[in-house]
């Protein structure tokens, strides 16, 4: 016997059944699929589907070459001489494409992608080499209502899911490119004049993007990043009108927030609104969602200025928490067990079987001839509400048997009665 090959570390598989190493089933998947494609259409965005290879030199442009995310945690290769990464993030991606194909050209655009991310991360609960989001971006809208409306979204997802009492909205401000340079040198001056009590990683952050300083989680670093100077003290009239009509829409639509004074972000091309959706009910990984305005990248890549916003939920942390705080419906079973007995009966059944699906029905085929009381466990076991069965008295006669599982009744009928007794007792 070979060697079992195993997963790769901080890459799982999904399964269609719960296991000791499967916290979410592909049936979990899919339930919130459906409600994520049902919710994207409502708030009026289109799906884009973007390649999970992407030359390496987008992300160092869009993320930023000073990013934990570019300097640690890609997967990149040689390709013939041109260097290739695992995409880190959908944003640069849908960017990208948007600008090569100009789909600016006519109007703003109100895009939604999901997918595999990779980075190499230490594996952990909510922490994976490969992960899952969904990225929502609206470009072309420069006006707080946007702001306001895709955070509102996600306040909405969270609502059908029934986990808004267990994430709170943090905000931000990080205003624009020269008052945040104002910023970062008063920020590196307080630093530099700290820099014994900074830890190596503060140290390096330092140099290369001192904000990320004050978004430390080291418990030795909290007193320092709270007495730093606060970006909100160099913010222009235009950055403040525009972060004072986000929260006074979060208030008339009773989206209750906080202002985080320290929240910047990971990646570099953030300015002005930023905000994330925080959990305390899964331990260290607690952002299930975040985002924020990136007004100047899309010129960065390539294109024309255009004010844009937009958000990624990581999936597999959403439905950690919805597993153990919210409700998913979710119903695998078919409508019907189809079962038989005696060879000649099997042709019978599935004639049968097929005109059932093309009437609507999902039917799960027993697959063997077994006694029927083994397979009456089984369609039990299924949650199907009906059963069909086809044995010698059926075949004899040219009809068909079913049987409600759930109040016992049980008829034989014609073929062409069968569609009409199930849409009955479906009703």
């Amino acid at each position: 016997m070979g060697v079992k090959i195993q997963a790769v570390k901080g890459m799982n598989d999904i399964l269609p059944v719960a296991g000791k190493d499967s916290v979410w089933t592909t049936a979990d998947w899919l339930a919130f699929e459906e409600i994520a494609h049902k919710w994207l259409a409502q708030y009026g965005y289109k799906n884009i589907r973007t390649p999970m290879i992407e030359p390496t030199g987008l992300f160092v442009r869009s993320i930023g070459t000073d990013t934990d995310v570019v300097g640690k945690e890609m997967y990149t290769f040689d390709d013939y001489g041109e260097s290739l990464s695992l995409r880190p993030e959908g944003t640069a991606s849908c960017l990208r494409a948007v600008v090569e194909h100009n789909l600016l050209y006519n109007s703003p655009q109100k895009l939604w992608y999901m997918g595999a991310m990779f980075r190499h991360e230490k594996p952990q609960k909510g922490r994976y080499r490969q992960f899952h989001q969904i990225g929502v971006e609206a470009l072309g809208y420069a006006g707080a209502d946007t702001d306001a409306e895709i955070i509102a979204m996600c306040f909405d997802l969270w609502q059908k899911l029934g986990i808004q009492n267990c994430v709170q909205l943090e905000i931000n401000c990080l205003g624009n490119r020269e008052e945040r340079a104002a910023h970062r040198t008063a920020l590196v001056e307080y630093l530099k004049r700290h820099e014994n009590q900074l830890d190596e990683d503060s140290r390096r952050r330092m140099v290369t993007n001192p904000l990320r300083v004050l978004d430390s989680k080291n418990p030795a670093m909290q007193e320092i990043a709270e007495n730093a100077p606060k970006l909100s003290d160099y913010l222009g009239s235009g950055s403040l009108k525009h972060y004072n009509a986000l929260q006074n829409i979060l208030n008339s639509l009773d989206i209750p927030f906080v202002e985080n004074h320290r929240l910047v972000r990971g990646l570099d091309y953030y300015n002005s609104t930023v905000f994330e959706w925080t959990t305390d009910k899964l331990g260290a990984q607690g952002t299930i969602c975040g985002g924020g305005r990136y007004d100047g990248l899309i010129e960065e890549l390539g294109g024309k200025p255009t004010p844009s916003i937009g958000f990624a939920i990581g999936i597999e942390r959403l439905l950690l928490l919805v597993k153990s705080h919210g409700n998913l419906k979710i119903d695998n079973s078919p409508d019907i067990y189809a079962m038989y007995q005696g060879e000649t009966a099997q042709p019978h059944l599935m004639r049968a079987v097929q005109n059932l699906r093309h009437a609507g029905f999902s039917v799960l085929t027993h697959g063997a001839d077994q006694k029927l009381a083994t397979q009456f466990k089984k369609a039990d076991a299924s949650g199907a509400k009906f059963a069909l069965i086809v044995a010698e008295n059926e075949v004899l006669s040219g009809s068909l048997t079913v049987k409600n599982l759930q109040t016992g009744e049980q008829v034989s009928l014609s073929p062409n009665e069968v569609i009409n007794q199930l849409n009955q007792w479906s009703m």
